[in-house]
């Protein structure tokens, strides 16, 4: 991973499960519901016992990423999606949804490497709402400008980012 996303996984549990990932057919980006709170704060509640949900990512407000699971994992996020999707999940700071120019950043620069990563291009990348309807990730739903700005900075992004394949140690 980039070294700009912080590893911090929940424990395996109802949130959880282990369960490989099918495929990488989508990156899916949601919006926290919760104005205000940071990355750790929906990190640590994946993290709860009780919890049944759970993303890839959450990018905070102010741009910082944590990985919550691994991303061979399916993740808890996107309904009967979760199988074939990675997650991210973006805070933000009033009950618009709108990002804030640095989660807005990172959620771009995190998911134009994912999709290099995953050999998915811009049109790869959904919204909650292309799955289920639901208003997630509000603003991005409410504002279908402002979501094809942003798959459109991702498909840019896409096109400045290296991804460095790492090299296969020689046996001997």
């Amino acid at each position: 991973l980039p070294d700009y996303v912080k590893k911090d996984y929940i424990k395996k549990g109802k949130a959880r499960t282990g369960e490989k990932l099918s495929s990488v057919e989508n990156i899916v980006i949601h919006y926290t519901a919760n104005p205000g709170t940071t990355a750790k704060n929906n990190r640590d509640y994946f993290a709860q016992k009780d919890t049944e949900v759970c993303s890839h990512f959450v990018v905070g407000i102010d741009g910082e990423i944590i990985q919550c699971l691994p991303i061979n994992e399916k993740s808890a996020a996107s309904n009967n999606r979760n199988i074939d999707t990675i997650s991210v999940e973006v805070c933000h700071k009033d009950k618009s949804g709108k990002f804030s120019k640095e989660a807005y950043d990172s959620a771009v620069k995190l998911t134009a490497w994912l999709c290099k990563n995953s050999g998915l291009n811009f049109n790869d990348v959904i919204r909650h709402y292309d799955i289920t309807g639901k208003d997630c990730p509000k603003y991005y739903v409410k504002n279908k400008d402002a979501w094809r700005q942003f798959k459109l900075d991702v498909k840019d992004k896409m096109l400045k980012t290296k991804i460095e394949i790492p090299k296969k140690e020689k046996d001997g």
